[in-house]
Parts: C-alpha cells; sequence; structure tokens
C-alpha cells in the first residue's frame, strides 16, 4: 500500500519579499520544550508586526536595533508543516512573508545516547588532518586564503578529508572524534583554529558544507562511533555578522568597548572575590578579536541554546564539548547546560575547567557538593582532568620517587577522587591541541609513551587522544600553537610520508601506531576498565600497581617508571589478587605467576588480565 505524506501549510497572505536571515533557519515539532524563538533580521523590520494563524505567539521583542524581531511561538501540538508569518505594517496590510519549516524529529532523538567512559576520543584540528577536497581550500567569499606554506594559516584539511580516513581512526581503536570547531570563521588571519566564529549555523566553506558534516556523523555511526561537536558559547569572531550589526548593546560584553579577561578563575567561586575582580574574570574578553558574549542577557542565552540543539538534531550528535566553559556568566551557562539535557537526558558535555587544583574543578561537575555550599550547580556532565594531565607532563622523567615525586605525583592525583560527584565522567589526557606535545616533552621515547598511553586508557573516565600522537609526532608549544599543529603525514597529495598506512609508515611511526592500536581495541570491550572499582597501591621504588575490577573480572597495571630494573613480591596486593594465581599481559601476551616475584624492565608497563 503507497503511503501518502502531506505538507502542512498554516498561510496567511502570500508574498514574495523575506527577511535577509532567519535563524534558527528551520526547527523540529515534538520538542520536549515547545517554545521556540525565532530571530527574523532585515533592514528596519522591527517596523512590522509578525503574526501566523499556524501557530500561538506567546512574545514579540524588538531591540534598540530596528533590524530584528524576536517572535516566540509556541510549537506544542504543532506537527511538521510549513508555517508563513505574515509581518504588517501599521495599516494592517502584509508588507511581506516569510516561510518557516518544522521537520519530523528522528526516532528516538531526545534519548539519543552519548560518549561515555567506554570511548576513546580522537581529537583532530580538521585544517591540519587531510585534504579531501583540494577545490574547497580557497573560498572567495572569506577572507583568508589556502597556504600551506604559512605555518599558522590554511592548510587545507577538511571534512572530506576526516571522512576519507574513519577506517584509519576504526582500526587505531577510536570510537569518537572530537574535532575542533568547523563553523565559519572569517578572521583574516589565523583562523584555522575556528574558536573565532562568524556564522555559528554554517559549516566553514573551506571544511565543506553543512551536508557533509551531516554526513560525516553518518559515516561515522556506521562504524559505530560518534562524533563530538566543540562548542563555544564564551565569544565569537569579531567578523561575525551580528558583531557588525549587535541586536542589543549587551549582547556582548562592554566596559564601554574592550577589556581583556584577567584569566583569573578562581573569582568565579572566590567567597572573597571582589565584584570587580569577578566581573573582568568573566565579562572580560578572552582576545581582541574574540568579542565577548553576554549569557546573562536573555536573548543571547535563548540564541546560544537554540542553534546547540539545531546542531543535535540537524548533524545528529552524540555530544559537545564546550570551550573556555568557565568564562562564561556562570549563572547564564548553567541555565544552557541544564536546556541541553534536559532536552537530551542522556547527552554528554565536557567543559573545559583549565585549572590545577581538584577541589576547583570538582566545582564545575554537576550536582558538586563544592558548588553546592554557594548554592550553585553547573549542571555540566564532565570537566577534563587538567591535574592529571599536570603529572604527565612531567613524571615520565622523574626517575626516582620521592614524597611528592615520580609516580607519587600520579596517586596523588587520584586521592582527590572523593571531589567529583561522577568520576568515571571525567576527561582524561596526555595532551590537547594548545597544550605541550607528549612525544615532544619526552623526545619521543615510545616507552615512557606506552605508560603514559596506558595510563589514560585504564584509569577512570574517558581517555583522550590527541591526532599523531599514535604515530610518535611532535611539536614545540615555544615555538607556537602551529607546531603542535602540524599536518598529519599522508594527509595531502604528494606527502612523501602517509602514515594513514601500514605501507606508508616509517618503523617508528608503526611502533606507535602497533602499541595505540593494541591497547585501545582492548580497551574496547573491557567494562571491567569503563566502569570498574579502581584500587592503587603506595607506588615503591617507583613502581605504581591499581587494579580495576568488578564481580566479573580483574586487571591489574603495573608501571615501572623506574631507569632500573625492578624485581618486587606481590604479597601487598594479595587483597586484590585473592585466588588469582596468574596474569597475562595483554600487550605482549606474555603469562605472568602471581605467587612469585616480578619482574621488570625500566621505564616499562604491563597490563595484567588475571586468572
Amino acid at each position: 500500500m503507497k503511503k501518502i505524506f502531506y505538507l502542512l501549510v498554516f498561510s496567511c497572505t502570500f508574498a514574495f519579499a523575506q527577511a535577509d536571515r532567519v535563524e534558527p533557519p528551520f526547527w523540529w515539532s515534538g520538542m520536549h520544550n515547545p517554545e521556540l524563538q525565532i530571530m527574523f533580521y532585515g533592514k528596519n523590520i522591527a517596523q512590522y508586526q509578525p503574526v501566523c494563524n499556524g501557530v500561538v505567539i506567546n512574545n514579540v521583542i524588538k531591540t534598540e536595533n530596528p533590524n530584528y524581531v524576536f517572535v516566540t511561538v509556541d510549537t506544542k501540538g504543532v506537527p511538521a508543516g510549513e508555517l508563513v508569518f505574515d509581518f504588517k505594517n501599521n495599516k494592517n496590510k502584509t508588507a511581506f512573508t516569510q516561510k518557516y519549516t518544522l521537520k519530523n524529529r528522528r526516532e528516538g532523538s531526545s534519548q539519543r545516547d552519548s560518549f561515555d567512559s567506554s570511548d576513546v576520543i580522537y581529537l583532530l584540528m580538521p585544517d591540519r588532518f587531510a585534504n579531501g577536497n583540494p577545490d574547497n581550500d580557497t573560498s572567495k567569499a572569506l577572507n583568508e586564503k589556502g597556504d600551506r606554506s604559512l605555518p599558522g594559516g590554511r592548510h587545507g584539511g577538511d571534512i572530506e578529508g576526516i571522512i576519507k580516513n574513519l577506517d584509519y581512526l576504526d582500526e587505531l581503536g577510536a570510537t569518537a572524534v572530537w574535532s575542533t570547531p568547523l563553523c565559519e570563521d572569517n578572521d583574516k588571519g589565523y583562523s584555522y583554529h575556528g574558536y573565532g566564529q562568524s556564522d555559528v549555523y554554517k559549516i566553514d566553506a573551506r571544511y565543506g558544507t553543512n551536508e557533509d558534516y551531516a554526513r560525516l556523523s553518518a559515516e561515522l555511526k556506521k562504524r559505530d562511533m560518534k562524533l563530538i561537536m566543540d562548542y563555544v558559547t564564551n565569544h565569537w569572531g569579531a567578523e561575525h555578522w551580528m558583531y557588525k550589526d549587535l541586536p542589543t548593546y549587551n549582547w556582548i560584553h562592554q566596559f564601554p568597548g574592550y577589556s581583556q579577561s584577567n584569566y583569573r578563575m578562581t573569582t568565579q567561586f572566590d567567597p572573597n572575590a571582589s565584584q570587580t575582580d569577578a566581573r573582568q574574570c568573566m565579562d572580560g574578553w578572552f582576545v581582541p578579536s574574540m568579542p565577548d558574549l553576554d549569557q546573562s542577557n536573555p536573548l543571547v542565552l535563548n540564541y546560544l541554546t537554540q542553534n546547540a540543539i539545531w546542531w543535535i538534531e540537524y548533524a545528529d550528535l552524540d555530544g559537545f564539548r564546550v570551550d573556555t566553559y568557565s568564562y562564561n556568566d556562570k549563572e547564564g551557562i548553567a541555565k544552557w547546560t541544564k536546556a541541553i539535557t534536559d532536552e537530551y537526558p542522556n547527552f554528554n558535555i565536557v567543559g573545559e575547567v583549565w585549572m590545577h587544583d581538584q577541589a576547583q574543578m570538582a566545582y564545575w561537575q554537576k550536582d558538586s557538593k563544592i558548588a553546592a555550599i554557594q548554592s550553585y550547580n553547573s549542571y555540566l556532565p564532565s570537566v577534563m582532568d587538567f591535574t592529571l594531565h599536570d603529572a604527565i607532563g612531567g613524571v615520565f622523567n622523574e626517575d626516582q620517587s620521592g614524597w611528592d615525586a615520580g609516580m607519587q605525583r600520579v596517586y596523588d592525583n587520584f586521592t582527590n577522587d572523593f571531589l567529583y560527584p561522577d568520576i568515571n565522567n571525567i576527561l582524561v589526557f596526555m595532551e590537547n591541541h594548545d597544550t605541550g606535545r607528549f612525544n615532544e616533552i619526552y623526545k619521543g621515547d615510545i616507552n615512557k609513551y606506552k605508560m603514559a598511553l596506558t595510563l589514560i586508557a585504564t584509569v577512570r573516565g574517558i581517555p583522550q587522544i590527541y591526532y599523531g600522537s599514535e604515530i610518535g609526532m611532535a611539536g614545540d608549544k615555544g615555538k607556537g600553537d602551529a607546531d603542535i599543529r602540524r599536518d598529519f603525514p599522508g594527509g595531502w597529495d604528494g606527502d612523501s610520508n602517509n602514515a594513514f598506512t601500514k605501507s606508508g609508515r616509517t618503523a617508528q611511526q608503526q611502533q606507535f601506531f602497533d602499541f595505540t592500536s593494541k591497547l585501545l581495541n582492548w580497551r574496547k570491550n573491557k567494562d571491567v576498565i569503563h566502569n570498574g572499582k579502581t584500587t592503587h597501591y603506595l607506588p615503591d621504588n617507583n613502581v605504581y600497581v591499581y587494579f580495576r575490577y568488578n564481580t566479573k573480572e580483574s586487571v591489574m597495571v603495573v608501571m615501572n617508571n623506574s631507569n632500573e630494573s625492578r624485581t618486587f613480591g606481590t604479597i601487598r596486593f594479595a587483597d586484590n589478587i585473592k585466588n588469582y594465581t596468574t596474569g597475562t599481559d595483554v600487550l605482549t601476551g606474555k603469562k605472568v605467576n602471581l605467587a612469585n616475584e616480578i619482574s621488570m624492565e625500566p621505564k616499562s608497563v604491563m597490563v595484567l588480565e588475571l586468572k
């Protein structure tokens, strides 16, 4: 039997004029929050009054800028179809009409799964990963042109390049992709990082199209992989079209004009902080080229909330990483986060809270008892474990244990896990796009890489790796950000070294890749690592031992961070070894008799499945 679909049209009058911009450009029927605020933009559009018979208009807001009208409608019970708004003049005559589409949601969209501790997140910078379509390296409509000879320029990597190498990521063992921002960034220079966005409803043409981004999501799902969007709530770029014609004076923070943040995030919760210092942190601009958005303005907050939800629905997203989370208006960002997780109860959001104290980071995680002292809840499901990152950045060069040196520093990091309300839902990492590169710090020492990767892959939380680490890529942050964001070898036609393929890798690259792939693929199906409990033992002679266990299995991780061989007995681990007699090292296949002493080479690691 043929199914016939009818498109419902709610029409008042028909004409041919329309607004210059309508945002969100379309929406969906059946949302948890049925209230939708549509922004209509056009020359002196505020002189007209919008009406529509097909939907209830709850509110019409006109600001001091006559080029904007914000129309709030109630979509409850309104089926998918086309709305037509009439814009009436002062004589109640229709000056023009504007069509607006409500679409059907994907089945089960509100209950979508998200990334969690079963995943390994692969962070990449699209401009530096792979150039799948050289034809879009330059866009006539955008300022900065492609020039791979410039370290800080546009190099041409794009969405097509990511799609073409998804099998590589799957083979590696990654299960989720976090790309730095892909929306349009029309800065005149240094625009490749994408954090100075100029249009948040449009993928940058040098990366591809909105449709390409949705295709990337679909291709990932074919491989049972997930897509995480890097979302920026704190600021836009100075080339953003709305910055050039602000809807309201307080759409951005003004002092008046520009004032830079003091970057002192502690003022957000310091009970003794002055209001002046707190405001300078929260309202000050990150850099002069990034206007600081005022999330305390309900129009701004609603715009950002709806934009985030629009991308989740449109691109079928699996999560957000939120840039500079703790620089936002504290109350406003909590409302933004709660609105998204109310709409998608399982949706995970990890916020960048770059601090160096566990209590201060734990403050920002949802349901923090620390924040509750100040009657605050960020509603943010996940934060990034920067203190573990701090330890990883130096500990493997510390050959001897001390009171607060060597593996003791790693041990001490985990002693504060009680501060976090959801310890399994924090992001653990060796490096990212803003930090020094691990393989630069440790001079490409694969033994130290093996220890560090094993650590983040087997402790509590969600491991994230940074593109190229798995082939030994380095880069000196002291030379500038471009050096820690080098092009992935083989991502461009004509590259002499293609590390995307086994045949194209150097011997050293293959050694890094083989270890990474083996460990991460083993991790995929290990619930004991994803959700198991942890017991760790004080490091002895720079040897650190911890167990991940549940009711079904146990894994013993042993790291010898000393520059000497170590032999030690297992009697002190009896509580965790219990009735187990042997362990099999998943990295080498070697069997270890747990009744005997264990011997380890310098700077080595074992991951023993206990039997």
